[in-house]
């Protein structure tokens, strides 16, 4: 059994509830949890089936189809623990070295569970707003309950009231461990080198800001909704947290949500105006719309159902209007070669992690290498769809070289395109997006702004591609 590293204070016994005496009724066993232990084993099951089982977090959240123990939550509940999951998933690393570090040795083999919820605890204590003795105390109700995790009950008191005393001393020891798995972190450092690898783990744990892309006048918008104008031409609001369905604008269809870095593919194309371009995989459909309202006549392509109406429905609040076709864009062949294309090819995510911290804990290096793989064969399909001399633009939200730059080398090196040069004197405050290749690598890291405005964007690539005659 784990023992806790020596301290000047004795773990408390937990106090068991007693059994109802002759006559009472007993109580259900939801009335007998303490109040506020349902949120806590909630999270505690959705962690561990995001670390162990790689479920995706938001379709455990979802408030219909989701996770039954978060279902079952109130409202207040369930705000915290999505407030509970993402700061763990954010910090997983330096919250399991400041547990480790209390421990003289580690949490025996398989204890799994106990893990959690000494996660679930940490989590609350070193970066939530939740009072300590909250926390600690019902992480020992929530082992108490568990017959796995029943004996561990006086580590649990035990670390955790220990987190709690030394806590900033604990922060600033952590403060080194990088804040994402370390296969993915060595994978930064190989590619952008060790200083842009650690400013990229330490901006992915800031929430990502709201941006806007609107039909016209940006700066108009930006006024009217408190934001800024980005060198991208979205627009970013201030610190934000009521309904976005609620604010000017949102029902006459003038703007959509999309982050800056995502807008950015759709504006490579230069003049579209007249032009047939196919949006290869469509849904949601925020660069699908920008297509449309840069002048083109577009068709939208995505293999799901579910997501084509999703697409559609958002394009009819925008009053915009798209040919449509469920199919997989691998086995669509098109009776007239089209103008352009746009390929925004399924990816890793990896740079979607400020909104979406399970991505770095669902995916694997394995995951990173057969969706590179993918995505070559669907560039290679996309050429195929564009006349000669047509243009494709391949983008994807991935931060690993081996779905963007490797793929798009490897394609051209087979002489079947040439790479277009992007300028960097066309995109004035993201000149450091440009690579030397003359492609679009953005990353959390970049677009600093001042308060009230948070910084960063997601990690996205880009190249623009010519088929040959």
């Amino acid at each position: 059994m784990s023992e806790i590293k020596k301290t000047d204070s004795r773990p408390k016994r937990a106090q068991m509830h007693k059994p109802p005496r002759k006559g009472e009724e007993r109580p259900s066993p939801v009335a007998a949890l303490k109040p506020g232990l349902q949120s806590r084993q909630a999270a505690s099951k959705i962690l561990a089936a995001v670390i162990e089982r790689k479920t995706p977090l938001d379709g455990m959240l979802d408030q219909e189809h989701g996770n039954p123990a978060y279902r079952a939550l109130s409202d207040a509940d369930r705000a915290l623990v999505r407030a509970i999951l993402n700061s763990a998933l954010r910090h997983l690393p330096r919250i399991r070295a400041a547990i480790a570090s209390l421990l003289q040795t580690p949490l025996p083999e398989g204890a799994r569970a106990l893990e959690h919820v000494l996660t679930v605890a940490a989590t609350q204590i070193l970066y939530l707003d939740v009072p300590d003795h909250s926390a600690v105390d019902l992480a020992v109700e929530q082992a108490q309950s568990d017959p796995r995790n029943r004996r561990f009950a006086n580590l649990v008191n035990a670390v955790l009231r220990r987190l709690s005393r030394e806590k900033q001393a604990i922060l600033e020891r952590v403060r080194s461990v990088a804040a994402m798995p370390a296969w993915f972190h060595e994978r930064l450092v190989a590619h952008y080198g060790r200083e842009q690898a650690d400013m990229i783990s330490e901006a992915q744990l800031v929430p990502a800001a709201i941006d806007l892309t609107v039909k016209t006048d940006p700066a108009s918008w930006a006024e009217r909704l408190g934001g800024t104008v980005l060198p991208t031409g979205s627009v970013r609001l201030a610190e934000f947290s009521g309904s976005v369905p609620s604010l000017p604008g949102f029902a006459e269809g003038a703007w959509w949500v999309q982050d800056a870095a995502a807008s950015i593919p759709a504006r490579l194309f230069g003049g579209l105006a007249g032009k047939s371009v196919i949006d290869l995989c469509a849904a949601p459909g925020g660069k699908t719309a920008q297509l449309i309202l840069a002048g083109a006549r577009v068709t939208a392509l995505d293999q799901s159902s579910s997501r084509l109406r999703r697409l559609r429905g958002n394009l009819e609040r925008l009053g915009l209007e798209a040919r449509m076709k469920e199919i997989d864009m691998a086995a669509f062949q098109p009776e007239e070669l089209f103008d352009a294309a746009l390929l925004d090819a399924p990816c890793s995510s990896t740079g979607t992690t400020r909104r979406h911290p399970d991505v770095l804990w669902t995916k694997g290096p394995e995951d990173v290498e057969k969706l590179a793989r993918l995505q070559e064969r669907l560039l290679r399909h996309a050429l195929t769809v564009v006349k000669p001399g047509g243009l494709v633009v391949f983008s994807n939200c991935s931060l690993d070289p081996r779905e963007g730059e490797e793929v798009v080398a490897r394609v051209v090196a087979d002489g079947l395109c040439d790479r277009v040069p992007i300028a960097a004197t066309d995109w004035p405050g993201l000149e450091e997006a440009i690579t030397e290749a003359g492609e679009f690598r953005t990353t959390p890291a970049m677009l600093q702004l001042a308060p009230p405005f948070a910084g960063g964007l997601d990690g996205f690539f880009a190249a623009v591609l010519r088929r040959k005659p």
